[in-house]
């Protein structure tokens, strides 16, 4: 099995054939001369898998994202922090349209060629000129170099960018990949991405990609929560331009890609994790011998997610009554005895890592979340989402 290599300070623009480009134009209501726009572009027609939020009251980026990465082959994405463009109904729809169609005429790219994105406060109406003049700012300045500038564009509440390219061989030679990613609220399972950007310079197809990132993303994204919340905007796209010249055809290929992938979002969501609002500090909750995966799965969110042991965790103490109380509270099977239950919990200044055995059968899980801090309330209070 291929071996990843994890390249130092790699990020989004590692892969062949990909640049990028940020520039801040005042998106935000209030000055932070921090990049809030950029743009990802490949140097040709890329495959394109995407998932996306579940939460209905989704943004327009979203509706219009969903229809567009369906085609299964894309140029690039915008992207905006500062303003989410969601609630904010046809006119909501229309900046969107408009953003994507001029950035595709000053690029000279085909209708339909790119995606847009935003993230940042709901329900305010979307400065489209001042999206619209970012391309233009962006567009003599797009290069290879530019991708970590990206990374920081499309940060909000966020306190560290999330990157990084890795190198996998294959059969036919060796790949690139490169991630970028924001979030720190508004995050739960279904989906738990917020935004997530994915490029590789291997050939691959979208049907391909769609499969890996389902499955990458339930081992990963979908085992986070920081507050219990789904954003309106939340998306996971991989692009695909084959510009090293090698496939990820084979099923051994596949695999590798596969478990690549797992690799980069589980480590992108214990970022998020200790990134969280107003987070101290990122609990791991690994449970087992449970009569199913999903049963696990469940016990291990919800302990993630209780109020009750957040907020204990973040003022120093995790009393094991209390993580069993969650756990049993999660419970959907009446004849679980609790008395079976092992528990281990160990510490250090800045993690908690729990581990619950029942004992009971093959189901395990891991779940990550962070602690509940009054500075979550701060942060959520001035941001006005």
């Amino acid at each position: 099995m291929s071996v990843p290599r994890k390249l130092d300070n790699g990020g989004i623009t590692v892969p062949e054939g990909f640049t990028a480009g940020a520039v801040y134009v005042g998106v935000k209501s209030h000055k932070s001369y921090k990049p809030d726009v950029a743009v990802l572009l490949s140097d040709r027609p890329a495959a394109c898998a995407a998932l996306f939020t579940t939460n209905r009251f989704c943004a327009a980026p979203v509706t219009l994202g969903r229809k567009l990465a369906a085609k299964g082959r894309i140029r690039g994405i915008v992207i905006n922090s500062g303003n989410a463009n969601a609630g904010t109904g046809e006119a909501g729809m229309k900046a969107a349209q408009a953003v994507q169609a001029y950035a595709e005429e000053l690029f000279g790219l085909e209708p339909d060629s790119l995606l847009v994105s935003s993230t940042g406060v709901i329900g305010e109406a979307f400065p489209t000129e001042k999206v619209k003049r970012a391309v233009e700012l962006i567009r003599p300045k797009m290069s290879r170099e530019e991708g970590s500038q990206a990374a920081w564009a499309i940060m909000t509440t966020d306190r560290h960018r999330k990157e990084a390219a890795y190198e996998l061989p294959l059969s036919g030679g060796t790949v690139r990949v490169g991630v970028m990613a924001k979030g720190s609220g508004m995050i739960h399972p279904n989906m738990a991405t917020t935004l997530c950007f994915i490029t590789t310079d291997a050939a691959m197809d979208p049907a391909d990609m769609k499969i890996m990132l389902k499955n990458a993303c339930d081992e990963s994204f979908h085992a986070l929560t920081v507050d219990g919340d789904t954003s309106t905007n939340d998306s996971l796209i991989m692009l695909a331009n084959g510009a090293s010249g090698v496939a990820a055809a084979s099923p051994e290929d596949r695999e590798a890609m596969q478990l690549l992938l797992e690799e980069i979002l589980t480590d992108i969501a214990r970022q998020i994790a200790a990134d969280g609002e107003g987070a101290q500090k990122t609990l791991t909750v690994r449970v087992k011998g449970l009569p199913d995966k999903e049963e696990a799965r469940r016990m291990a969110r919800g302990i993630c997610r209780s109020n009750g042991v957040k907020v204990a965790f973040g003022y120093g103490t995790l009393p094991e009554t209390l993580i069993l109380t969650a756990a049993g509270g999660e419970a959907a099977d009446s004849s679980l005895d609790f008395s079976l239950v092992e528990s281990r919990i160990e510490w250090d200044d800045e993690d908690a890592f729990v581990h619950l055995d029942f004992h009971s059968g093959p189901g395990e899980a891991v779940a990550y979340g962070c602690d509940l801090t009054g500075e979550y309330v701060h942060l959520n209070g001035d941001y006005r989402t």
